[in-house]
Order: C-alpha cells, then structure tokens, then sequence
C-alpha cells in the first residue's frame, strides 16, 4: 500500500523503514478525513511507524478498501456526501472487509455522537484535535488485539477443516478401494475455481473468499454417505433399482445434515457452501440428474464445479464396484458432458486448469 491522497503530495511520508520492519510488515493505516491538514498531520504522526494510505472522502476510501486490504481504518465522521457512519455501514455490508478494526475521529465531543459510532461497529473514538501520543497508543492497541482475533479465527477455521476432512475421509474408507478422493477433489475444485476466477464469469458468485470457503467445504460433499449401509456401499456389482434409489438419497441427506451442523456454528460460513455442494453435486447441467431435477444456473456454481471435480476423480480411481480408466478417457468422457451433464463454462475451465497445472494426470495430483 503506497502512501498516497488524491491531489497532495506526501510522497516522502511513511518511506523510512523502522529497524523491525525487515522481520515483520508494517502494518497498514488508512487515514480517510475531508480536511487536507487533518490528513497531513496524521500523516506526520504515522510516519515511520506505520504504511499508510489517505482517502478525502468515504467514496474514495471504499475504492482504496477495494484495491488494498488495510489493518485498520481511521475515519472521520463529520465529510460532506457520505459521513463516516455511511462510510462505516458500507465497509460492515462488505464482507472481506467488515473485520477490519475501525477508529472514528471527530470534532463533535457530543456523547450521542460517540455511542452512534461505537453502535454502528467502530471500535474506539478519539476527539480531534488528535493528539500524537493517544492516536499511537490506541493504534497499537487495536492492532494487537486484531491481530489475535485474527490468529485466533485462522486456528478455528484449521481445527475444523481438520475435523471436517477427518470426517469426510472416514466416510471414504468406507466406500472406496483407495484413499484421497476428498483431499483429490478439493484440489480440482481450487485449479477450476481460479481458471473461473480469471475468466471473470461469474464475478456475481465467485470472489476469492468464496472460492475459499468453496475449497473448505469439498470434502464434504458425500457425508451424506454416513446414512447408507454397508451392504449396498460396498456392494461388488452394480445396485439394482431399489438400492440405487436409497443411495441417491445421501445428497439430501447430507445436506440436511450440513445444514443441522451450520445452525450450531453460524461463524463457520463454509458450511452454507457444504450444504450446497452436498445437495447438488449430483444435478445435471440438463435437468436429469438428482435429488431434485435442478438445471442450468438453478443449480448453486460451487455444485457445479464439484460435479466435474468428483466425476474426474471417480473415473481415475478405482471403486469397488469398477476399475479405473485412464486420464485420456474420464477427460474424453468430461468433454462428451459438457452441456448435458455439466455446465460448459465449468468444463472449459476444467480443461485450461489441467493444462496449465502441475496436476499428474498419471497419479491424480500435483506432481512433486
């Protein structure tokens, strides 16, 4: 993040590098306030402590918000056209940003006006004119206890992507020959979403933290599978009518079960992508496929790449009811799909990823 405002020069703010800094980043400040002189004395305060960047308006700063990803926010509430508390509602209505810590600054001392801040999500208040000592002091601060939250939601997400893949692959052992198929298709699901993501397509639907979450959310698309017996699980030959009917009903299943499992832990957003994937990544591009009959963009984007993902990943593999087949055959059989059983958008992406990655398509997996 350069140090930067529109129209005013503070190249030469912000360049001196503390002593530390080589042994860890310099956090990054943005400092949004209508008053140039405002700006530029904060400036002064942060320089050589703090990266920072300078926005003259909320408008300009949910651009720079959009481009780089400060550590914290400071924000003036009293700016003509959008305040700080619209500013403010908008960063908290963004989700890749309404976990950055946010400071108000104003020269309104009134208490309503602070208690409205500290409502609308703003984690402290300090009273213009700025004094350097206590704007530092509470940078620190903030920052430390944002960087603990912060190390603290990374060990939760890790402990349940641990749990969750445990899970997904003790469903597994259960039904397969071999083993990796979760941790397999996870990784297809990552090369086709980034090809998806570069592409641009669906913009609407994909970002990189929704891809993310995507990810986390793979291996559990067949926990469903937890319902269904081990006589037709591990059954040899192929499942007659009946017994194929009962195991279509893991997708619903373990959607109902992804969804029982989100409502006890509604910080653990990936799970709304789990139930997704779970429900729909038996659907068909063309309406034929099940639980229910879903088409087209009716069926969720993270369900359809799945589909690809765990089709590839089946035929490559062998099962106990079937060998494998080659590389050259499941891609000809993916291709022959496209615009019938799988979204042709998704297949494209499918075919671009595997070009262009290290994927073995001898092994099924990133080559070492």
């Amino acid at each position: 993040m350069n140090n930067h405002v529109a129209d005013l020069d503070v190249t030469a703010w912000g360049d001196f590098m503390a002593p530390h800094a080589q042994k860890e980043r310099m956090k990054e400040i943005l400092i949004v306030d209508d008053n140039v002189t405002s700006l530029k004395q904060i400036g002064a305060y942060l320089t050589g402590k703090y990266n920072f960047s300078m926005a003259k308006s909320g408008a300009q700063a949910l651009q720079i918000c959009a481009r780089e990803r400060p550590d914290l926010i400071l924000l003036d509430v009293e700016m003509p056209e959008m305040d700080g508390f619209a500013t403010l509602e908008k960063i908290k209505q963004t989700p890749v940003l309404s976990r950055i810590p946010v400071i108000f600054l104003s020269g309104n001392r009134d208490i309503p006006t602070e208690v409205k801040c500290l409502h609308l999500g703003a984690l402290d208040f300090i009273k213009k004119p700025i004094e350097k000592n206590i704007l530092i002091h509470r940078l620190e601060l903030h920052l430390k206890i944002s960087s603990y939250q912060i190390q603290l939601a990374d060990s939760v997400a890790r402990m349940a992507d641990s749990i969750s893949t445990t899970i997904a692959e003790m469903i597994e052992w259960r039904d397969e020959n071999t083993g990796g198929h979760v941790l397999r298709t996870s990784k297809l699901v990552e090369l086709i979403g980034r090809e998806l993501l570069l592409t641009g397509q669906f913009d609407s639907e994909l970002s990189p933290s929704a891809l993310e979450m995507i990810v986390r959310a793979a291996p559990l698309h067949d926990i469903g599978k937890i319902s269904i017996s081990d006589t037709i699980l591990l059954k040899p030959d192929k499942l007659n009518d009946e017994e194929f009917k009962i195991m279509k009903t893991h997708a619903a299943l373990g959607a109902e079960i992804l969804r029982s499992m989100h409502a006890r832990m509604l910080t653990q957003s990936y799970l709304m992508y789990a139930e997704k994937i779970a429900a729909s990544h038996h659907e068909r591009y063309d309406g034929n496929g099940y639980p229910y009959g879903l088409s087209g963009d009716d069926i969720p984007l993270c369900a359809r790449i799945m589909a690809v993902a765990d089709v590839y990943d089946a035929l490559v593999n062998s099962r106990i009811y079937r060998k494998s087949i080659s590389h050259d055959e499941a891609f000809s059989m993916i291709m022959d799909g496209r615009g019938t059983q799988f979204d042709p958008r998704i297949v494209d992406a499918f075919e671009t990823a595997l070009l262009n990655s290290r994927w073995n398509t001898q092994k099924g997996g990133f080559m070492s």
